[in-house]
């Protein structure tokens, strides 16, 4: 039987980490050309990896857990799912900015029609999204610690 204590280093880490990209993505202004939009994807990736990670570091294979144990889960899964969905917001925001800019410079006239959110519609929602990390992250460690029980056999 193994007992883990809540991660609260990692934690803190990752609401660190969900902090910074919803700043950068509010203090961006005009400054969303695709290198700073792919650098926010590979970021908002790299926070779903971390927690994953802690996910993984805590759940052995075949285990059982207590209901407390699964919530703890449940909001890990919640906080990499957040991460996934704003980097697929700023997915798509870098796609239609590349798609916007690439219309401009082939259009005959000045005017531009652009279809569906801005990117700064998609920014703005993956920032949404990260607002939501550190409320689930919190959740966790004010759960104290979480026990998750694993009975092999």
């Amino acid at each position: 039987m193994s007992d883990f204590d809540t991660p609260a280093e990692p934690l803190s880490r990752l609401i660190a980490e969900a902090l910074a990209l919803r700043h950068a993505l509010g203090a961006a202004g005009k400054d969303r050309d695709a290198r700073a939009l792919a650098t926010w994807i590979t970021d908002a990736q790299a926070l779903a990896r971390s927690a994953l990670d802690i996910l993984l570091d805590l759940t052995p294979a075949r285990s059982h857990t207590t209901a407390e144990g699964l919530l703890f889960l449940d909001r890990l899964a919640q906080i990499a799912k957040a991460a996934q969905d704003a980097g697929a917001e700023l997915t798509a925001a870098l796609a239609h900015a590349v798609e916007n800019q690439r219309r401009c410079v082939a259009a005959s006239s000045g005017r531009v029609v652009v279809i569906g959110p801005s990117p700064k519609q998609l920014i703005a929602s993956a920032a949404n999204l990260l607002g939501r990390i550190p409320t689930l992250c919190h959740a966790n460690t004010a759960s104290g610690w979480c026990r998750l029980t694993t009975r092999t056999g």
